[in-house]
């Protein structure tokens, strides 16, 4: 793939609803690897997701040995490829080699393109040069699309809208940017950038204005499209395409009859414990969760008893979605 290639890809790939994966370890901690199979093959084939974001901080990357970050994602490539589904696989670490290393592997196994969050920088050295430079030599390993992600709590600091815009403008490779940021702030990124950067954010309840009001064409990505939907009610997906149709009034009221689910998953998910909750979640939906790994905590069982009531009473999967 030649680099003046990646903008186009990604502009034909980057479309329509993507979701960040939890990866499902066995009672001992090993990575479940028919669990993950059978999760994929339902999210793929089953719920439509356009795409998947791998091994991002939703699946416990930073508990997650190199090895078994390249297992995850051969499985993902390997479960994508029937359904043409989307696969972005983040590469993020604290070590640039180990940074490297996982690019050069993403692209090898025939991923579509990688992620890699802004780095932990300390005494003050998160300059615009020093994290330009770092993308900079990210995306000179590899030819597939590079996407930007920026979660100031988690860093430390903001990716400013400038600077994004400018690595999208002379980083012939830097495609996108997952940017979890005030919606003032990514509206700015949309602008600044134009057709030279996919902007987009993991606030599910924003996606819809983001369509009408900022022309956005992908959810990029967290993990309601796989919690909040099941084959027969993907109200998320219904949503989007109403919107994408122009139908934006039927899109609003299919998107607000799912606030009973989304006030269910966030009153019963416990301070500190957001995997550990949601894979019980996914447990209820029928998927493989398992445990998470320290220094995660566990759910108690009032707080799964708690989670269990909620997730009965949301009407989860009673809304058929029709045409």
């Amino acid at each position: 793939m030649t680099l003046s290639k990646a903008k186009a890809d990604a502009r034909q790939r980057l479309t329509g609803v993507w979701a960040a994966t939890l990866t499902p370890f066995d009672d001992d901690l090993s990575l479940d690897e028919d669990g993950w199979r059978a999760n994929l093959r339902h999210w793929y084939g089953e719920l439509g997701i356009r795409g998947l974001f791998v091994n991002g901080k939703q699946g416990e990357f930073a508990s997650m040995t190199v090895d078994e970050r390249k297992r995850a994602a051969e499985i993902a490539v390997e479960e994508a490829e029937p359904h043409d589904g989307g696969v972005l696989i983040s590469v993020s670490d604290q070590h640039v080699d180990v940074v490297v290393e996982l690019a050069r592997h993403a692209e090898a196994i025939g991923a579509h393109l990688v992620v890699a969050h802004s780095p932990l920088l300390y005494f003050g050295a998160n300059t615009d040069d020093t994290i330009f430079e770092y993308y900079r030599h990210l995306a000179e390993q590899v030819s597939i699309g590079v996407v930007l992600w920026n979660q100031p709590p988690d860093c430390g600091y903001l990716l400013e809208p400038e600077l994004c815009a400018r690595m999208a403008r002379e980083i012939p490779n830097v495609v996108a940017i997952k940017y979890s940021v005030p919606r003032q702030t990514y509206a700015a990124l949309t602008e600044l950038a134009g057709d030279d950067l996919i902007v987009s954010s993991s606030d599910e309840r924003a996606w819809l204005d983001n369509i009408v009001e900022l022309g956005w064409s992908v959810y990029l990505c967290s993990t309601p499209p796989l919690l909040m939907q099941t084959p027969d009610d993907r109200r998320i997906d219904r949503y989007t395409e109403l919107a994408m149709a122009g139908r934006f009034d039927e899109a609003r009221q299919v998107r607000d009859s799912l606030e009973p689910v989304r006030q269910a998953l966030a009153s019963t998910r416990p301070d500190g414990k957001a995997a550990a909750h949601q894979k019980y979640w996914q447990e209820l939906l029928g998927q493989a969760g398992g445990p998470v790994r320290r220094p995660y905590l566990e759910l108690t069982e009032a707080e799964k008893a708690a989670t269990r009531a909620a997730f009965d009473a949301c009407g989860l999967g009673s809304t058929p979605t029709t045409g």
